[in-house]
């Protein structure tokens, strides 16, 4: 299995080299006054090469472009570059799985370990993207969810204050530097383009995927067609988010006991009746010897 060894050194030594001369082209260029373009993003360079591998059927995509947006779209990846980075992580960890699998085969022959090794690396190197994205997902909705409460009773200050809507989620983007700010962002971004101020509102609370965001849009936008005073709706909506908010607090207190009778159980009882039992115990079988 000398071989396999071989050549995924070879593959690790060819990325370093071409690395740093890289590198050095770049420093030269730099010293020397010359214009450097500005190279592609290596996420976008892995996606050109990828093509013809990346390609998704069109649900798929869409279903996977609407998770990169509601993660915030890292890296500005579409589907094919999110498929081509999969790709990519899974031919990586393949190689250290055969590696491994070379160098320690853990009671298997080689030539059965090495394979299973890099088979198990590469379906936990493509699966491990797919994972950080729906953990990116819920740290976003968690973000919304804690400062929507807040930003709420800013709009509504903003609003009663005799300022229009739109200077009010301004405000949002201005206060709030997180998820829930980016997607206000995005919303003032899309009006600008010419799209109407509650279809762009709409659009966000679909793809936010939080439950009071998405409650809070379609009480702005009935009463934008029913034509109520959006300041009293909102400072309804402010005052019923804080009683949601604390309620939830309330219940998870509720909830601490009973979780913390498995770690107790589990691990301060024991080595409270060894440091209780312990001496009696030395002491009996002392006396039994």
């Amino acid at each position: 299995m000398l071989p396999i060894a071989f050549a995924a050194g070879l593959i690790c030594a060819g990325i370093v080299v071409a690395y740093f001369f890289a590198l050095d082209q770049y420093r030269a260029a730099t010293a020397n006054g010359s214009h450097v373009a500005t190279p592609r993003p290596f996420v976008k360079q892995l996606e050109s090469m990828l093509r013809p591998v990346s390609r998704l059927p069109a649900r798929t995509a869409i279903q996977l472009r609407q998770k990169l947006s509601q993660a915030g779209s890292p890296g500005n990846l579409t589907p094919a570059g999110f498929q081509a980075v999969r790709y990519s992580v899974a031919a990586l960890m393949a190689i250290v799985g055969l590696a491994l699998g070379v160098l320690f085969p853990f009671g298997l022959p080689v030539v059965a370990g090495a394979p299973l090794w890099g088979a198990v690396f590469a379906a936990a190197g493509f699966l491990a993207p797919g994972l950080w994205l729906e953990q990116r997902i819920g740290f976003r909705r968690r973000q919304i969810q804690r400062s929507l409460a807040e930003a709420t009773d800013l709009l509504t200050l903003v609003v009663e204050s005799g300022m229009s809507l739109d200077e009010g989620l301004l405000s949002i983007t201005e206060r709030f530097h997180n998820a829930l700010g980016d997607e206000i962002g995005k919303v003032l971004r899309e009006i600008r383009l010419g799209r109407p101020r509650m279809a762009a509102l709409e659009h966000m609370a679909d793809t936010a995927g939080v439950p009071d965001l998405h409650h809070l849009v379609e009480s702005i936008v009935q009463s934008d067609q029913m034509g109520v005073p959006i300041a009293r709706l909102l400072r309804v909506q402010a005052t019923e988010m804080r009683r949601r908010q604390r309620q939830g607090a309330q219940e998870r207190a509720a909830q601490a006991s009973s979780r913390m009778v498995f770690p107790m159980v589990g691990c301060i009882f024991p080595v409270l009746w060894i440091v209780l039992l312990g001496p009696a115990i030395i002491q009996v079988l002392h006396s039994l010897r």
